[in-house]
């Protein structure tokens, strides 16, 4: 049941190239290389999805855009990442799996300076996050790991849903209100705006 090694099926998951070349721990417990490889990846993805949305929080705390609540918002869900990234990483360990560290790259938003570009952002971040995690389940899943697939399921999987549902709440009321004093509204009135 081993894979080959230049092989690599297609895939939506980020890849941790590092892997090819590492031989694992001696303490792995029954972790396929394939789904280790998978949850190294995820876990970069994660941090990297952490450092956009502190971006994002940067971003609406400077005196030319000043949303304050927009900013904990945004800070609230960039902390929320990197504590999943956290319990990923958490994860691997205890399987005995390795952490091949990945450079981060420069979020890319830094133009985004208006609340509506900044909640669509985020929601197109939390169905790939979404859709990532439910390939990673079925990864897991399709190399006999049934423990990994509910854990991903359980502690990851679940709770984006009523985070997405939230999201598009957010999206939909910031279009409805428009730019400008719409932003200011939807700052001040909206209790989601406040964070966790």
């Amino acid at each position: 049941m081993s894979e080959p090694g230049g092989k690599r099926l297609r895939s939506s998951l980020p890849a941790c190239r590092a892997h090819r070349a590492a031989l694992g721990s001696g303490r792995r417990q029954n972790l396929p290389a394939a789904v280790e490889e998978g949850l190294c990846g995820v876990a970069t993805f994660l941090a990297e999805l952490a450092y956009r949305l502190e971006a994002l929080a940067k971003i609406f705390e400077q005196d030319s855009v000043a949303l304050p609540r927009a900013a904990a918002f945004f800070h609230a869900e960039s902390q929320n990442e990197r504590s999943r990234a956290e319990a990923m990483l958490d994860y691997l360990n205890q399987r005995g799996g390795l952490y091949c560290g990945k450079d981060i790259k420069c979020p890319g938003c830094e133009g985004t300076c208006a609340l509506l570009p900044a909640l669509e952002l985020t929601l197109v971040q939390r169905k790939e996050q979404m859709a990532v995690m439910a390939e990673l389940s079925q990864l897991a899943r399709e190399h006999g790991d049934a423990h990994t697939a509910g854990v991903v399921r359980s502690r990851f999987l679940a709770p984006l849903a009523p985070r997405v549902k939230r999201l598009g709440d957010l999206v939909t009321n910031a279009r409805r209100l428009g730019p400008g004093w719409g932003e200011y509204l939807m700052e001040r009135l909206q209790d989601e705006m406040g964070g966790d």
